[in-house]
């Protein structure tokens, strides 16, 4: 956050002479000189919080790469109990917090073999 003020001081000091120089013959000039500008400041902005947070994302995605690989047999197993989830109304919650998930009767229709389909 340090770098961040010093790139917004100067972002907006490099703003003001633009408005102060510009000539009543072409004001879209300025204008758009302002917003290329602006536009670099916000970039020089997003670099900096960039860099900044890499660490902390870099953590956070080994530890997410960990936690998925410790609850991917957890996971297989409960695809392999549910079969198809088309086949479940959605889930309901109860006045006393209990979350239910109800099998419909009647399963949906099967799906077409995998090849050519005739229209």
């Amino acid at each position: 956050m340090t770098r961040l003020a010093p790139a917004l001081l100067a972002l907006c000091l490099a703003a003001f002479p633009v408005s102060a120089q510009e000539t009543d013959a072409e004001p879209e000039a300025g204008v758009e000189e302002g917003f290329s500008l602006l536009e670099e400041g916000a970039k020089i902005i997003m670099r900096s919080m960039l860099n900044e947070m890499k660490p902390a994302l870099d953590d956070l995605q080994l530890e997410l790469g960990t936690a998925l690989s410790e609850i991917e047999p957890a996971l297989r197993d409960i695809a392999e109990m549910i079969d198809d989830i088309r086949n479940y109304d959605p889930p309901e919650m109860l006045p006393n917090g209990d979350i239910i998930i109800r099998r419909r009767n009647v399963p949906p229709p099967p799906l077409p073999p995998e090849g050519e389909i005739e229209l």
